[in-house]
């Protein structure tokens, strides 16, 4: 009991390093694309996407490599992926007058659009998998190739999209930031990204063992805990994004981190040198996958439809949507580890 007591108390220490962490990435972000002419959508989308979703990168290689757990490894990418999406209920209840879709531009369709197609590209690769399908190379997946090549096309495609909008953010941003150079927020992102991989890095290890002691299920424990762990640098940044008046910027932070997790199975099947990593873990993560996507199609039908009404004034029914699935695949992956 001791044991399993220090391995929660470890593991919230890990979640907290990673929270604290969250906060710095946002003012600097902005300082370093009012520097190069970035607009916030952008920035959001590489940028803190990236930066945010290390956690998710150091906990899938440590999962592959150290643990030996693939389910952790990539019930931790579909989780966040989920986690991410239900983190706009979040913001949906922190922002007020009108609902947060009605806000945000609808620019961030292009984005959702190619997450439902990486999301989905990967699950399909599991379902398949099931039944023997998997061309592979050596130990890596032919789709892992895919899925590196629809993320470069995915980056692409949005940085020419928003080519407009970059010029006026940029000026814009640079009348009200302070006074900071380029170098020393570069410096105070890459101290925070490496803050934020320490704790990533032990959160997997650390999950497998309380998964072990529990009898709970390394995929349960990945989806759940460990996903949710790796994904408050997104909770933080978004929530210090909207703060500052940037909602655009919260939204392709979330929006842009699911497109880098799925890169992140590349990555993660690139380490783990038994099988291809997708054939080897438990095929319950399909069920995530199919809820990412689901959710995903939500969020484009409220910034298409953009919702006046709000449930006492606080959250609109895509809000509701987006909780509901999220709480059905809990349950879901919750009786597969039962």
């Amino acid at each position: 009991m001791t044991t399993l007591i220090f391995c929660w108390v470890l593991f919230g220490l890990c979640a907290i390093l990673i929270l604290a962490a969250g906060p710095r990435l946002t003012r600097n972000a902005e300082i370093i694309a009012a520097k190069k002419g970035l607009s916030d959508e952008w920035v959001g989308l590489i940028l803190l996407a990236s930066i945010t979703s290390l956690p998710e990168l150091a906990a899938g290689v440590s999962s592959v490599t150290l643990a030996n757990a693939p389910d952790i490894a990539v019930g931790a990418v579909f989780g966040s992926c989920v986690f991410n999406l239900v983190m706009l209920v979040v913001l949906d209840f922190a922002v007020r007058g009108e609902s947060v879709y009605r806000q945000a531009r609808q620019a961030h369709i292009l984005s959702a659009g190619f997450g439902i197609m990486l999301v989905g590209f990967a699950g399909l690769t599991m379902m398949v998998g099931g039944f023997g399908i998997n061309p592979s190379i050596g130990h890596l997946g032919v789709g892992s190739f895919v899925i590196i090549g629809l993320y470069i096309i995915a980056t692409r495609a949005i940085y020419n999209y928003e080519a407009k909008l970059r010029e006026s953010a940029a000026l814009e941003a640079a009348k009200e930031l302070p006074e900071q150079s380029l170098s020393q927020a570069q410096k105070t992102v890459a101290n925070a990204a490496i803050a934020i991989l320490i704790g990533g890095s032990l959160l997997p290890v650390v999950g497998a063992e309380i998964a072990d002691r529990m009898a709970i299920g390394r995929g349960f424990m990945g989806t759940i805990f460990v996903a949710a762990a790796t994904s408050l640098p997104e909770l933080t940044v978004s929530l210090a994004a909207l703060r500052q008046g940037s909602v655009n910027m919260a939204i392709a932070n979330l929006l842009g981190s699911n497109l880098f997790n799925i890169l992140i199975l590349a990555v993660e099947d690139g380490l783990y040198l038994k099988a291809p990593l997708l054939e080897s873990a438990s095929p319950i993560h399909v069920a995530t996958a199919m809820a990412a996507m689901v959710m995903t199609g939500v969020v484009i039908a409220g910034l298409l439809y953009r919702p006046k009404t709000r449930l006492f004034r606080t959250v609109g029914w895509t809000s509701i949507a987006l909780f509901t699935v999220y709480l059905v695949n809990a349950y879901i992956v919750y009786l597969s580890a039962s």
